[in-house]
């Protein structure tokens, strides 16, 4: 008889409307009313009972209608299953809601709501698992059980649904195609715990039969398959597959093929007690482009010729095949990316559109930037374990034209307006500090008289206070690096540096004392590099190997000689393109005849010659105290060799700013025994106020030392604004 009632009410309310104005009440949470009685066609009020994990307001910014809204019986109850579609998404799984039939005949909503207890995960367990261990399948799963130091989780069905997706994916994954995966739910007697229990059959493993291509007329199977990781008589695995097909895509597009296309797919073959599989590679060649006109818009300031430098250094010019693997039509770059960085711009695209000949065989290039401020006044802070706190004061302008003088006298006292343009880089900054102190003005122009070299220049003051005496510096310097190519490099710098050794302690070794007063250096420096990364400025793959050598004279003359190799790997890449990245790193430094202790390797920290689980300076040779009774080898003097090796992994956590951090660092110098520790961390980036350099947290434990070293388990870096 009720149902009956309510299906007439719908029927009278559906053909009725209505208009009016809404006014809520006083108390946001539990009520909202409108005075307008005389209109029964519109909500007058919507109310909650029962509610206490979600205010009323919140409740009412999901029902998808207003007060003052057309009464609707359908919309009404369309707003009881939201409401408990809400509940259930944070782990209310038995949440009731109902609906006040006999208030809403009077365009009054209200809900009563029965939210019952937030359901727990509790065990997870997994049967049918014989290849893949538990342990490698929680890593797998994203949901939790309740451990003592962690938040508990709560259990969704739709936690569940994407946890078994994720399951399957990784079995498909592993080779295996012919799985069946499903979860089974189970709630514990007091109705606050659910037990969860992945029931696996995990079926055969599944080797390649064949590889076949279709498509292909410009390369030959045989090219394409020099190419190719996974071989016949192998296990399939799906991600080396699709690397494949990637790997084949960028070779046409990087010889003028703008919309080429590789896929890859499998077809079981009819051999099925062989469990045989034909991995078929689709390819869609399209036509082959060159460059024709580059049209660059946006630059209101910034010169052409700062992007189209960039573009000659990379082949990119007018005539040349359409190189879309640096240059993608989809966008996001390398080549974008690098022309970003040169002109300091916000964004840059770079697209193939057609040409205004109908010529069918070019694309020409339309480049958009979106220019940002790149000049600034900063003042700020900065921070680390190694240098301690540093007031900073810095004008930088990151796209400098010395050519772009101010028009008025107004602009000299806006000087992040004026002087910009060229693609160069100037910075003055002024730092004191508790422990260093630094003064400095820097020039950079990257693409000296238009050509792939990079002259810097710098002047600079500091001082900084020593274990033993006060440090200061005045330098100045200059240098060329010169690129050969995309992964060659060769440089030359010079040096003028006058070092001032002062206030020494009364035990200060004779290392120390022998150098009291001010020594002057003249340096020459000749460099050589190679870098084979996919990204110069955020490498996830690939290699680099630096060396130089400094020759240096003056008060004394010795000579540093160094090299460092680094390598890294990608070893995981989510569905958003965030990458888990392992990095390995070789350094090793040697003084040829004698140096002065300031100019020797010091290790320990987070600088160049870090190790991290050590003080800064912390691994050192010891000199002996002097003036003093019974001696000791206390304060650093330095040692004439070092080497380091290191790994570090960084995971991303919360989009493209946080990151997880597991490295070990080891080394030894030419005393004491090797040094090894191991630690974690945090890694934040914020470029727009940080810039390129992130804040990073680390915690490290030596776990092999000398019994000279000095350690330290905490570290941090970072900087900026205030």
């Amino acid at each position: 008889m009720q149902d009956a009632t309510f299906i007439l009410l719908v029927l009278c309310l559906v053909g009725s409307a209505g208009a009016g104005s809404a006014a809520q009440t006083s108390d946001p949470n539990q009520q909202s009313t409108i005075k307008n009685p005389q209109s029964p066609g519109i909500i007058k009020s919507i109310e909650f009972e029962g509610n206490e994990k979600f205010k009323g307001h919140v409740l009412r910014e999901r029902l998808g209608f207003e007060l003052g809204d057309r009464l609707d019986p359908f919309l009404a109850e369309g707003g009881r299953l939201t409401i408990v579609e809400v509940y259930r998404k944070v782990g209310y799984s038995s949440a009731e809601v109902s609906l006040d039939r006999d208030q809403l005949a009077d365009g009054h909503l209200l809900y009563r709501i029965e939210e019952g207890p937030r359901v727990q995960i509790g065990s997870i367990e997994f049967e049918g698992n014989d290849t893949f261990g538990d342990g490698t399948l929680r890593q797998v799963i994203k949901i939790k059980e309740k451990k003592w130091l962690l938040w508990p989780f709560y259990f969704t069905e739709e936690a569940i649904e994407e946890d078994v997706d994720r399951l399957r994916e990784f079995y498909y994954g592993q080779g295996y195609l012919n799985y069946k995966i499903e979860a089974h739910n189970e709630l514990t007697g007091d109705g606050e715990r659910m037990d969860v229990t992945f029931v696996i059959e995990e079926g055969p493993l599944y080797h390649v039969a064949q590889i076949s291509f279709n498509g292909n007329t410009h390369f030959t199977e045989e090219q394409l398959r020099a190419d190719l990781e996974l071989h016949e008589g192998e296990v399939y695995l799906k991600a080396v597959a699709d690397r494949d097909a990637r790997k084949i895509e960028q070779r046409y597009r990087e010889i003028g093929y703008v919309d080429a296309e590789v896929r890859q797919s499998v077809k079981f073959t009819p051999e099925v007690e062989e469990y045989l599989v034909h991995v078929s590679i689709e390819i869609k060649e399209g036509r082959q482009f060159r460059i024709g006109r580059i049209d660059i818009t946006g630059n209101e300031t910034t010169k052409d010729k700062v992007v189209r430098r960039v573009l000659d250094e990379y082949d990119f010019t007018p005539g040349e095949l359409y190189n879309a693997k640096v240059a993608p039509k989809e966008g996001n770059g390398r080549l974008e990316k690098y022309s970003q960085r040169a002109a300091s711009a916000d964004q840059v695209l770079i697209r193939p559109v057609p040409p205004e000949d109908g010529d069918p065989n070019r694309k020409d290039v339309r480049i958009d930037l979106e220019e940002g401020m790149t000049g600034m006044i900063r003042p700020g802070v900065g921070f680390s374990s190694d240098n301690g706190v540093m007031g900073q004061l810095i004008y930088q302008q990151q796209n400098f034209d010395i050519t772009d003088v101010p028009e008025n006298f107004g602009e000299w006292f806006t000087p992040w307006r004026t002087f910009r343009g060229a693609g160069e880089r100037f910075s003055v900054r002024l730092e004191p500090g508790t422990r260093y102190s630094q003064y400095s003005a820097s020039f950079s122009d990257p693409y000296w008289r238009d050509e792939p070299i990079t002259f810097n220049t710098l002047g600079q003051s500091w001082k900084r206070f020593r274990e033993s005496y006060d440090e200061k510096r005045l330098k100045g310097a200059f240098g060329f690096e010169e690129r050969l190519d995309e992964q060659w490099r060769r440089s030359i710098g010079f040096r003028a540096e006058n070092v001032g050794v002062h206030d020494l302690d009364y035990d200060a070794p004779q290392e120390i004392r022998d150098f009291h007063g001010d020594t002057q250096l003249f340096g020459v420096r000749f460099g050589v590099g190679f870098s084979g990364v996919d990204d110069i400025y955020d490498p996830s793959q690939g290699q680099s190997i630096n060396g130089f050598y400094e020759q240096v004279t003056g008060d004394d003359a010795f000579g540093i000689l160094e090299g460092s190799y680094t390598r890294y790997f990608t070893l995981h890449e989510d569905v958003l393109g965030r990458k888990t990245i392992l990095a390995g790193k070789l350094l090793s430094g040697t003084i040829v005849g004698e140096a002065p202790p300031f100019e020797k390797f010091y290790a320990g920290g987070t600088s160049r010659y870090g190790i991290r689980g050590f003080e800064y300076r912390g691994v050192s040779t010891r000199g002996w105290q002097t003036n003093v009774a019974n001696p000791e080898r206390k304060d650093p003097v330095g040692s004439d060799w070092v080497f380091l090796a290191g790994a570090e992994v960084t995971v991303p956590l919360v989009g493209e700013n946080f990151g997880l951090l597991l490295f070990t660092d080891s080394g030894t110098i030419d005393t004491g025994s090797y040094r090894v520790s191991i630690g974690t961390g945090l890694e934040i980036k914020v470029p727009q106020i940080f810039g390129n350099t992130p804040i990073r947290f680390e915690i490290a434990a030596p776990l092999l030392k000398d019994d000279e070293d000095e350690t330290q388990v905490f570290s941090f870096s970072g900087g900026g604004m205030f």
